[in-house]
């Protein structure tokens, strides 16, 4: 049996209350709370082994550099890389993906050639590759989506042709949950010639991730939504790729040598991490994945009851509609309800004590598929309990009946 009360134990913020109910946080797509071990581990790294990495000979640096790559190690274990130059610490996932469209613009777009991305993506999995094809005279190729919520993968190769370049595509939906065949995607791609990059951000905490088997040319993942610190994430490539890319920013620690008459750049995967690293960052991430490594198995059957058990009840209520209905779904469930705007349906339940997320969340492509200006989403964790399901279907029954008067 999955023991969710001591997991909650594990979680301090769960134990607040929110105007004076106990907080149910059903925000988990958009961040994701901290286990006490994460916290401890980095508020003891400032206590007590704070110093700057690689570039000193002091103990302390010494030992904050051992740390630092021994994270890279957790997360090249993590999520099966060959080796740990094909882990990059980054920002985050956005800046992963601008990295990678910026290199890439660098290195392989020309005028005429195209980007294929899904009409699903989020924000930062679309913006960037527009930038990329507004500087390079690029084109933007869109994969659809049904009603259902389901990527219509057999019409990539409608998309595909001598002048596509790159494919960007999640391994998971923030709004539908939905989890595209990237089998089939990446299979189809790589036939043709083309690389792909997948956004693993929500993904890759309901599931994990085998880059190898997966066999994308790239993947990248936020550490705040994987229970770690905010300001740090993961840009994985394949070595072939990394090698030839040129880097993405310039500065201190991505070089090997600097003369005004040129600068020859450090080995993999130094060369794109330029500046100061987030070392506290890394080393939270990877206490985070420490602390899901030692979790059962079966946390991922807890979240699809989770999410089975939220869209039971959410279809009994009247004139409600639950937006993705692929089988392949995560544990996100969004909709919106006929006589309720979804702003006022998430003020209610935030007087409740529930957090949900309201708007486009920054998938605006999405919400015109749709024909609307947002839905009210809830997206669940491994801390969440069925009790808290039935109070945010509760407090959702009793936001239709205020605002249908």
């Amino acid at each position: 049996m999955f023991n969710v009360e001591k997991i909650r134990s594990d979680f301090p913020i769960l134990a607040r209350t929110v105007h004076g109910k106990p907080l149910v946080y059903l925000d988990n797509a958009a961040t994701a709370q901290k286990p006490a071990a994460v916290i401890d581990r980095t508020a003891g790294l400032m206590r007590e082994l704070n110093a700057n990495i690689h570039r000193g000979v002091h103990f302390m640096a010494e030992e904050s550099t051992v740390l630092y790559e021994a994270a890279r190690e957790t997360v090249r274990h993590f999520i099966n890389a060959r080796s740990t130059c094909e882990v990059v610490f980054t920002s985050g996932a956005t800046a992963g993906i601008n990295a990678v469209a910026y290199s890439f613009a660098e290195h392989c777009i020309r005028k005429g050639d195209n980007v294929v991305v899904s009409e699903m993506e989020h924000h930062s999995n679309i913006v960037p590759w527009q930038l990329l094809c507004e500087r390079r005279g690029a084109a933007l190729r869109v994969l659809p989506f049904n009603d259902e919520g389901e990527l219509e993968t057999e019409k990539l190769g409608e998309l595909i042709d001598a002048h596509t370049r790159i494919v960007a595509v999640t391994q998971m939906s923030n709004v539908l949950g939905t989890r595209p065949d990237l089998s089939q995607i990446i299979r189809d791609a790589h036939a043709a010639g083309v690389p792909v990059l997948v956004d693993g951000c929500q993904g890759i905490v309901h599931g994990g991730m085998d880059v190898q088997a997966l066999d994308a040319d790239f993947y990248l993942f936020s550490g705040h939504k994987l229970y770690g610190p905010t300001g740090i994430g993961v840009l994985y490539g394949k070595e072939e790729w990394l090698e030839k890319l040129p880097p993405f920013m310039g500065g201190g620690e991505m070089v090997k040598t600097v003369a005004f008459t040129g600068t020859t750049y450090a080995d993999l995967p130094l060369k794109f991490e330029a500046g100061t690293a987030n070392y506290i960052g890394a080393i939270g991430l990877s206490e985070a994945i420490s602390y899901l490594q030692g979790l059962d198995v079966a946390v991922i059957g807890h979240e699809e009851n989770l999410l089975r058990h939220a869209v039971e009840r959410l279809r009994n209520l009247s004139g409600v509609r639950i937006y993705g209905s692929s089988p392949a779904k995560g544990p996100i469930v969004s909709f919106t309800a006929e006589g309720a705007h979804h702003y006022d349906i998430g003020m209610i339940l935030d007087k409740l004590g529930v957090a949900v997320r309201t708007g486009t969340h920054c998938a605006e492509p999405v919400m015109k598929h749709y024909g609307v200006e947002g839905m009210c989403r809830a997206s669940f964790a491994l801390y969440n309990t069925l009790q808290e399901v039935d109070i945010f279907i509760d407090g959702v029954e009793k936001a239709l009946t205020m605002l249908r008067k």
